[in-house]
């Protein structure tokens, strides 16, 4: 948390601990507003069932489940019909005839198996590809969660830089009436509202721009002027170490699940490229009218599979088999990689931040408080007091920077681990 002292004037350098506070609405505030403010986790579950990159991965999944259904269809029997001569007379030289004959190819080497087995394979590997495509979708939220609240802390900050400024220019204008400050001081004074002015108008502009990019990964077809959000400015530490992480994102990796699931479906493949080189007997039965004399009969017809026993694809599949394996080691690598990148980053996002909100913004404050009260006082030019203004406006605007990029470090974090770092 910030720590602010009650000082003269200190809302310009507390603005930043000005801009925490509101983000933590209570029951009471809520009650008044036309809708309650998100949390993150809210907008994470109103993304899960409303954004439509998601819904249209969750129908595609659904489509290649379908196909188990289709993998596991037996082979149709089929009928035949046929009749000559049914014009001539009983007695002619060639009497009619009629046929009836039903008839079905048999399938041998377990391809049915196979084929279930490769389609159930391929629906557990889309799955997986569907959970990284919703890791995805909740990376881009929480990301422009942050930024919105960033965003706001940034536009309360402006407002009050601006606030804090007009009321020194009406001290100043006061003090130049008097005869107490030159025309050139004052006018130099009155110009410096303009730059608190521009990084309000910003403000307002990065804050609304923010809340309609959250508003579409929502699934919301046109943003909403009553949409609000609450959470924190300041990021929370992560308590989990690195090879804490790196199990996590073994475990959970959803692209990583997805190569392991390649490998079964490449593997149920050479089982079903093997079963497709065996041959298939047709079995046939026939009953026969020819005249008054009737008959029944069969035929069995097996192909001779002497030159294509599908040997192309079953060189193919067991490469492709192949291949799949080493790609399981380098999703492996890379997640790994992915964890001890982000980790990293966290790390030193995290440091910058913590010395924002320990030293520099206490400092800062501290540094204009005192600019402030001398300039007042005839005690520092009007140029130090400027210097000091603007180096308080920088450290409050880097340690929003600093929050931010915590922040942006903990969900990618969350990402290539696929766990709730935050909840």
């Amino acid at each position: 948390m910030f720590r602010a002292r009650p000082q003269r004037h200190g809302r310009l350098a507390a603005g930043v601990a000005a801009a925490l506070l509101i983000a933590l609405s209570g029951p009471a505030c809520r009650a008044q507003t036309p809708a309650a403010p998100l949390t993150m986790q809210q907008a994470v579950d109103l993304a899960r069932g409303g954004n439509p990159t998601l819904l249209a991965a969750q129908q595609n999944l659904l489509s290649v489940k379908a196909q188990e259904i289709q993998a596991g269809v037996r082979q149709n029997p089929y009928f035949s019909a046929g009749g000559s001569n049914i014009t001539l007379g009983e007695y002619a030289n060639n009497p009619y005839d009629y046929s009836l004959g039903v008839g079905r190819l048999f399938e041998r080497g377990e391809k049915r198996r196979w084929r279930l087995d490769s389609a159930r394979s391929t629906t557990a590997e889309t799955d997986a590809q569907y959970r990284l495509t919703e890791q995805q979708t909740i990376l881009a939220v929480r990301q422009a969660f942050t930024n919105f609240i960033i965003a706001k802390a940034a536009k309360k900050l402006a407002d009050d830089n601006l606030s804090d400024f007009k009321h020194e220019v009406d001290i100043g204008n006061e003090r130049y009436k008097a005869g107490d400050l030159s025309k050139l001081d004052f006018e130099r004074l009155d110009l410096q509202l303009a730059q608190f002015e521009s990084d309000e108008s910003n403000a307002i502009v990065a804050a609304q721009q923010a809340a309609d990019q959250l508003q579409v990964l929502l699934g919301f077809d046109k943003p909403r002027a009553d949409f609000d959000i609450a959470g924190d400015v300041v990021p929370p530490p992560v308590t989990l170490v690195m090879d804490e992480l790196e199990q996590k994102g073994l475990a959970a990796r959803p692209d990583y699940k997805a190569a392991q699931a390649a490998v079964a479906v490449a593997d149920a493949n050479v089982k079903l490229a093997y079963a497709n080189g065996t041959a298939d007997p047709t079995l046939e039965a026939d009953y026969n009218l020819n005249g008054p004399d009737s008959s029944v009969g069969f035929s069995l017809s097996i192909p001779l599979r002497i030159f294509d026993r599908n040997q192309g694809n079953k060189s193919t599949a067991k490469f492709v088999a192949s291949a799949s394996r080493f790609t399981v080691t380098a999703a492996r690598n890379q997640v790994v990689s992915d964890v001890d990148q982000a980790y990293s980053g966290y790390i030193n996002s995290k440091l910058l931040a913590d010395r924002y909100n320990g030293h520099y913004l206490d400092e800062a404050r501290d540094v204009l408080d005192i600019a402030r009260f001398s300039y007042e006082h005839g005690g520092l030019a009007l140029i130090d007091y400027l210097d000091a203004l603007r180096d308080s406006r920088s450290v409050n605007s880097d340690a929003l920077s600093a929050y931010q990029q915590a922040w942006l470090a903990i969900h990618q974090l969350s990402f290539v681990t696929a766990t709730d770092i935050v909840p």
